[in-house]
């Protein structure tokens, strides 16, 4: 399959562009990243060569071989598409699109990497506005293979196209998202999920491990290869309904995050990056568990889509 967007840009060389920018390269795309932090892109060169060696160990220095690596936004001037993947601040994500706006040319589409905020907001900052997405990865960005592209009320059908044309060249499954919702559609499932999860531990009904051991072993499994809504049909919504008539009443529903929650922010204890959440995190911890989580997820997302093909 060839792909109208050969020549890309990544603003943001943390954790989730290093991975966007890896995934492209792997696929013999022109990726230029940029952050002008000092430090950032030595950093990003260390997380792309760890990644690369856990998915392509075969072309890891062919791979890197396509990647600029550069301080300014100038470099992105003539690319084909431009992902922004800078931390979750709007007015920061605004202010840089603004700058691009200027510097690139007519044909660049632009494509924001965000959780939640709001695709619209975002796109206000540029006059091209029908030539802009949102395109939600999901950490590891190189690993997991959906990415949620989300419209704004003046994207056209063209930039929809040439996007998630690109996206399934890189070998990923992008959904489109029809309306600019706060957290589109995976946000909203995972944080109710984990609004639920957290009051379970809260009330001290099970503890961390044994919540996690839930879903990992019972819906985590299952979700795998059914989502919710295929599983009602499979169980009955009949079933459901009789269910949900009783049990909704009792799940957790508050509007403002939990007193458990805003402790542990407060304390410090902000997870595996600070050493301390709902576990405790040692460096040596934290590196081999995403070291082995990438690789599993690797394996189970090429399961997966070999599973959906034969079907």
């Amino acid at each position: 399959m060839d792909t109208p967007l050969k020549n890309l840009a990544i603003i943001g060389a943390g954790a989730m562009g290093s991975g966007i920018a890896a995934l492209f390269a792997s696929k013999g795309l022109n990726v230029v990243l940029i952050d002008p932090m000092e430090g950032a892109l030595e950093r990003a060169l260390h997380t792309i060569d760890r990644q690369l060696n856990v998915y392509a160990p075969g072309s890891v220095q062919e791979a890197i071989g396509r990647i600029r690596f550069e301080p300014s936004l100038d470099a992105a001037a003539n690319c084909d598409l431009v992902i922004e993947a800078v931390p979750e601040n709007l007015e920061l994500k605004r202010g840089i699109f603004a700058k691009l706006d200027a510097l690139c040319a007519p044909h660049t589409l632009f494509a924001t990497n965000t959780s939640g905020l709001s695709i619209n907001a975002i796109a206000s900052a540029v006059t091209r506005r029908d030539r802009f997405v949102g395109t939600h990865f999901f950490t590891p960005a190189d690993v997991i293979p959906l990415v949620e592209v989300v419209r704004n009320d003046d994207t056209s059908e063209d930039t929809v196209v040439q996007v998630m044309a690109t996206l399934r060249f890189a070998g990923k499954r992008p959904v489109l998202v029809r309306q600019d919702i706060p957290g589109f559609i995976a946000n909203r499932i995972q944080h109710a999920l984990a609004r639920e999860a957290i009051s379970l531990l809260e009330k001290g009904v099970a503890s961390a491990e044994d919540i996690d051991e839930v879903v990992k072993w019972s819906l985590g499994i299952r979700l795998a290869l059914s989502g919710p809504l295929e599983q009602r049909d499979m169980n009955g919504i009949d079933v459901h309904y009789a269910i949900a008539s009783y049990l909704y009443k009792d799940l957790e529903n508050r509007t403002e995050p939990s007193e458990l929650l805003k402790s542990k922010v407060e304390s410090g204890q902000i997870g595996a990056k600070s050493g301390q959440g709902f576990y405790t995190w040692s460096p040596e911890r934290r590196e081999r568990v995403l070291r082995e989580k990438s690789a599993t997820l690797g394996e189970l997302a090429a399961w997966l889509n070999n599973k959906a093909s034969d079907s």
